[in-house]
């Protein structure tokens, strides 16, 4: 049990070794408390999954498949792909897995065969467990990738007697996960994710003070975002499990039933991004708006003029914080002290508790700026390893691992600005990131399958405002010459959907009779954010953001 002695809060939670290791050490206390819990509606989509799991029932399961995976041979050295959705069962097969010193390779189920078998190889799993109706839709990236695909019910296949190339590290610097995540190059990124990496996750929880403070076995964090990301897999699952608390999983966000699913399972608290309280704040009022316990949500891009409007109808503080994948929960920072700057972007001040960091705000030129002035975001651990419980590196790209942490900061590509009173606020992206619904996308990855189509001259994708998503895919095209454009944006988008995740798809395309270019023929993105402003205004603008939602069921 995680409580309050003379060792510090840090030590006590890395003193597991691992997740699996907190795992069993929080269920011996709180045994019958619940871990992992599936509101009715979701429950009845999910009818061969448990609806609450408790610490005791978890920690047995994972003994049980642990030993399973360890009697076919899988250890240091091994990953192990999952395509379980949001459902428990991903949560008990990495905790397995994590327990026999092997590691785990999540997969987006919106993912096409291009990007899943990109994944499968780069990552080189020799195994991946997907959910029966997944299974037919990956079998053929498994091939083609030589991994073995079972589901969770069928026997476990003998591990390679020779393991790949994951494993390094030992102990708390072990590898525990590899996430994906969009660079600015043509593919995402792999991030090793070591087991320090996720205790670092209850670690930064159960030592925050103010609104946002734990209450040890009665917290309850409701969140929507899919376990291919760190924020349901890490921050959330992992700030539970150190606090005793429970995860209320839901398949996606439903906005109509949102309260109503606070209320039925008991919620004390949601994780969120800038498009959950937009959304929310257009449904029409309603009893439900304030018949719920959410003591506070935790999350990052409120619009300004959302901000006080949502705590002020529904009674939830929103906290905004801070964090990438790259930082986890070494260098998260959220505003939660009484002075929150409601509106204003304040992402906290970094002399938070929990891991130490130090932050510098810079220039282009790397130089300090001056107090109030925007500067790019740098920070890293205190001590002697500035590396410290950040990701290990980019798998495969040691030049990128050094490029983002040269001069020993990281460098986040995110504009700050920082008050008299020490707290962050949030100002801008320096990355060539467009950030839709929570999904970094990188541009050149939508730009790739465009370029490579009959009729397009040449194509620059880059982000626009949009006031559910905070951004949206904006495709600007310069036709061949005579190309019928009509015929060329039906080619666009078919090819888009086929070969992208939804979400990267462009929501809208515009055309332009020549693309600005330097003196180098590069495109000068630059002279393109005036149409990326008001692209509907710009003549022979297509608007697909409705049909870009149908290809998920509307979903936004």
């Amino acid at each position: 049990m995680i409580t309050p002695q003379q060792q510090s809060p840090g030590a006590r939670v890395l003193d597991a070794g691992s997740p699996a290791g907190l795992m069993q050490a929080q269920a011996d206390h709180w045994r019958d408390q619940p871990l992992l819990v599936l509101p009715a509606s979701v429950a009845a989509l999910w009818p061969d999954e448990r609806a609450i799991w408790t610490y005791e029932a978890m920690a047995q399961a994972v003994t049980a498949l642990a030993a399973r995976y360890a009697d076919a041979g899988y250890g240091p050295g091994h990953r192990v792909a999952l395509l379980l959705e949001n459902r428990p069962s991903h949560f008990l097969h990495w905790l397995a897995v994590n327990r026999c010193g092997a590691s785990v390779v999540p997969v987006n189920p919106d993912y096409r065969d291009d990007e899943r078998l990109y994944l499968l190889t780069h990552s080189e799993a020799c195994l991946i467990v997907a959910l029966p109706e997944r299974a037919a839709q990956i079998a053929t990236s498994a091939q083609e990738a030589d991994v073995v695909l079972i589901t969770p019910n069928d026997a476990l296949p003998p591990a390679p007697t020779v393991a790949k190339a994951a494993g390094r590290g030992d102990g708390l610097d072990a590898e525990c996960a590899l996430i994906y995540t969009s660079g600015t190059t043509s593919r995402p990124k792999g991030c090793i994710l070591s087991n320090r990496y996720f205790l670092n996750w209850a670690w930064w929880y159960g030592a925050q003070r103010g609104a946002i403070a734990l209450r040890p076995g009665q917290e309850r964090l409701m969140t929507p975002f899919p376990t291919f990301h760190v924020n349901a897999m890490g921050h959330s699952f992992m700030g539970m499990l150190g606090a005793g608390g429970a995860q209320i999983i839901l398949d996606r966000f439903h906005p109509r039933s949102w309260w109503q699913t606070a209320a039925e399972t008991g919620a004390t608290c949601f994780h969120y991004l800038g498009v959950i309280p937009a959304i929310l704040l257009e449904l029409p009022e309603s009893a439900d708006d304030r018949a719920h316990r959410m003591r506070f949500g935790l999350g990052g891009g409120v619009h300004p003029e959302h901000h006080a409007r949502f705590e002020t109808r529904f009674g939830v503080p929103l906290l905004e914080g801070w964090a990438m994948t790259e930082t986890g929960g070494a260098g998260t920072l959220c505003a939660c002290d009484d002075d929150r700057h409601v509106g204003s972007r304040c992402i906290g001040r970094p002399d938070r508790p929990g891991p130490a960091i130090q932050v510098r705000l810079v220039d282009d030129a790397g130089r300090a700026v001056p107090a109030g002035e925007p500067g790019e975001l740098l920070l890293r651990a205190t001590g002697d390893d500035p590396r410290r419980g950040f990701f290990s590196g980019y798998l495969k790209d040691a030049q990128a691992t050094d490029a983002a942490w040269r001069g020993g900061w990281l460098h986040t590509g995110d504009v700050m600005r920082q008050g008299s009173d020490g707290a962050l606020h949030f100002v801008d992206r320096r990355k060539n990131i467009i950030r839709r619904s929570g999904e970094n996308i990188a541009a050149v990855e939508v730009e790739t399958v465009i370029a490579g189509l009959p009729g397009v001259g040449q194509v620059a994708v880059l982000a626009m405002p949009d006031p559910l998503r905070e951004e949206e895919v904006l495709a600007v095209v310069e036709p061949a010459p005579d190309c019928d454009r009509a015929a060329l944006a039906e080619s666009v988008f078919e090819a888009c959907a086929r070969d992208l995740a939804y979400y990267k798809v462009p929501g809208v395309l515009t055309f332009v009779d020549a693309m600005p270019t330097t003196t180098t023929q590069k495109i000068r993105k630059a002279a393109l954010r005036e149409i990326a402003q008001a692209p509907i205004d710009h003549p022979g603008a297509i608007d697909w953001r409705d049909r870009k939602a149908a290809l998920r069921g509307g979903k936004p």
